[in-house]
């Protein structure tokens, strides 16, 4: 992990390594809001400093 402008940022290959626990399927990262959105689940897994927290629970549903 590197530190940019104040908030930690992720190493890209962990990224790709990460799926929707619901849809199985990759996630695109919002830097702006600090997510991980699987668009197929309808769901937005937060990043607590630095951390993705990927409990369905804690996961925003999207507004599409």
């Amino acid at each position: 992990m590197t530190e940019t402008s104040g908030t930690a940022a992720f190493d890209r290959r962990m990224l790709e390594a990460l799926i929707c626990p619901v849809s199985q399927t990759g996630l695109e990262y919002d830097a702006e809001r600090q997510e991980l959105v699987s668009h197929r689940a309808g769901l937005a897994y937060p990043i607590r400093d630095g951390i993705p927290v990927m409990l369905v629970d804690e996961a925003r549903k999207l507004d599409d």
